[in-house]
């Protein structure tokens, strides 16, 4: 049985969708197509370690994995999670019923911990335009996810709590930001304070003067 997980691929600051296709049959090669780089091609090593971290085994039989669209390069390891879960769904280990609801990215160690990855921001709207239920991404990459609204950040810590989850067997901790508060907080702080600056009356006053009155301030050189 074919299925595909959901992922994204960059392209310059915007998301495109990737999809996963996995089909295992009689053998015993394991096959990647659709313009993986080296890092995507290393995956397999990764998720086969971080399998038996979970408890479940690489399948003992021909796994032909198709990064669709074939034309659009995939690059970096953010795969590693949307294979695993494709390719235990294809070897009939976890149902199928949600992977067309998420869309996941995520590196994986060898211990099964779920890595950080760049570009959450643009796949987390590219989810909300895709209408998908949610997106799994790594811890490290939760609050980054969430500034998007009207969209479930799923946090993932380890392989296993994306395959539980996947599986019916637990939930997964979602991540909400209050952004209108987030960036209040922000307008509100203020690294630099001339009470630090020593000395320099005349001119501290000169700039509460043109803040005060909504003025630019203008550069002389002496």
């Amino acid at each position: 049985m074919v299925v595909r997980t959901i992922s994204a691929a960059l392209q310059g600051i915007d998301a495109t969708p990737v999809y996963c296709e996995t089909v295992t049959t009689q053998g015993i090669r394991t096959i990647m197509i659709g313009l993986p780089d080296a890092a995507v091609k290393e995956s397999r090593d990764r998720i086969e370690s971080a399998l038996r971290e979970a408890g479940m085994r690489f399948p003992r039989r021909a796994v032909t994995i198709n990064l669709a669209p074939a034309d659009v390069r995939k690059e970096g390891s953010l795969y590693d999670v949307p294979i695993a879960v494709a390719v235990m769904a294809a070897d009939g280990k976890i149902p199928t019923d949600k992977l067309e609801q998420y869309m996941m990215v995520g590196e994986l160690s060898l211990d099964g911990a779920v890595k950080p990855v760049k570009g959450c921001l643009p796949f987390a709207i590219l989810a909300r335009q895709m209408h998908l239920k949610g997106i799994i991404v790594p811890r490290e990459n939760a609050c980054e996810a969430a500034v998007v609204n009207n969209l479930d950040v799923l946090c993932a810590d380890t392989l296993k709590d994306v395959m539980d989850f996947m599986a019916g067997e637990s939930e997964m901790e979602r991540k909400e930001m209050n952004t209108r508060e987030m960036f209040e907080k922000a307008e509100r702080t203020y690294p630099h304070d001339f009470k630090d600056v020593k000395g320099q009356e005349m001119v501290k006053r000169a700039f509460a003067i043109a803040a005060a009155g909504g003025h630019n301030m203008i550069r002389f050189n002496a």
